[in-house]
């Protein structure tokens, strides 16, 4: 009873010293009050990285400059057709020792000309590299569940090593409780939280790591650009890209710094940068006046602009003003041509590693 009593006492009022003062502070007060400002939840935090549009006109960016091109074009084709005949190699010797291959499973949903192309493109490479692939197409108004039992059905197929969902899903669809539903073990994405997780914690190793950010750290390395203690900046926040991206940065020593849609003079920033690697999404968003003499500029971005010279009636361009850029970086990545190629080629990589595991093949 005692115990009771004393309790109330201590809950009905509380009272402290500071600075020899008195202060008396009511129950229905503290109650009232959060014990800290800090959100909730940070999903409350979450905003959509909308950019400005750029200009002039995203589609021609060229100003007059008759300076002539001084960077190095980082060739993304060559040096992925390089790791993909070594990975062919192993395949190879693997299928030779063990009679098996590795198995890649891809789901899409929809007919994005976008996605379609992208996956039209992946099944070619496993096809080179001596890789199985099925493909499981979806239509765009279809049902949740049975997406979900595919991936079911490839997380129990032992002759599949790798599942990749073509992102983006139609908005109706979950992604993140489809892309929980994939098992870690197979995720050669690299975008299970697990994957994610492990890629930020120092001392922990993901199974696998993003195709796309892993793609460009590999350009960085085969073009000899130092990283360790270099200013990095990375444009755009993505999961996909930008996120990792940075986290890769930061495991080979980089200073790192991340620009959003509502970062304040991203032009001055970006100015400081040894290292840029941009995922913005905005076609043409890096000038030339964006970037230090000397820099290194890793394009992610991929944009059709309708073209009828070309043979497909378009052209791709980037996030960077190439004609501007590659006038004051010391090295830069085409598009197409850069970034593209090595993505897939990761995915090959990332594919054969978790074959590897499942084989116990070195």
């Amino acid at each position: 009873m005692m115990i009771v009593r004393r309790t109330r006492v201590i809950t009905n009022i509380i009272s402290r010293r500071v600075n020899g003062n008195c202060f008396t502070t009511s129950s229905s007060t503290i109650s009232s009050s959060p014990i800290l400002k800090f959100p909730s939840s940070l999903l409350s935090l979450d905003l959509p990285d909308i950019w400005p549009p750029s200009s002039p006109a995203v589609t021609n960016c060229c100003t007059a400059n008759d300076q002539p091109s001084a960077a190095l074009v980082i060739d993304g084709k060559l040096i992925a057709d390089e790791i993909r005949f070594r990975i062919a190699e192993q395949v190879r010797r693997m299928k030779d020792s063990v009679g098996k291959v590795p198995g890649l499973a891809v789901i899409l949903v929809g007919d994005r000309r976008d996605s379609l192309t992208y996956v039209r493109n992946k099944v070619i490479a496993c096809e080179d590299a001596g890789i199985k692939s099925l493909v499981t197409q979806f239509p765009q108004n279809c049902n949740q569940d049975d997406v979900i039992r595919a991936l079911s059905t490839f997380n129990e197929d032992p002759s599949i090593h790798g599942i990749l969902v073509q992102l983006p899903l139609p908005q109706h669809l979950n992604e993140e409780k489809i892309l929980n539903a994939l098992k870690l073990e197979k995720d050669v994405d690299g975008f299970h939280p697990l994957n994610m997780g492990n890629l930020a914690m120092r001392g922990r190793e993901p199974l696998f790591i993003p195709c796309t950010p892993k793609g460009c750290i590999e350009l960085l390395i085969r073009s000899s650009v130092e990283i360790m203690g270099k200013n990095a900046v990375v444009i755009g926040r993505s999961n996909i890209v930008g996120l990792p991206t940075s986290l890769l940065l930061q495991r080979h020593h980089a200073t790192v710094t991340i620009l959003h849609a509502l970062t304040k003079n991203p032009e001055q920033i970006t100015r400081e940068a040894d290292i840029v690697v941009t995922a913005s999404g905005v076609p043409n968003l890096v000038r030339g006046n964006w970037l230090k003499p000397g820099a290194v500029v890793i394009d992610v971005g991929t944009f059709p602009v309708e073209d009828p010279s070309c043979e497909n009636g378009y052209r791709l361009i980037g996030d960077v003003c190439y004609e501007e850029a590659s006038k004051v970086a010391s090295a830069i990545t085409p598009v197409p041509g850069g970034v593209g190629p090595m993505t897939i080629a990761m995915l090959l990589s990332n594919t054969l590693d978790s074959a590897k595991r499942a084989y116990d093949f070195t």
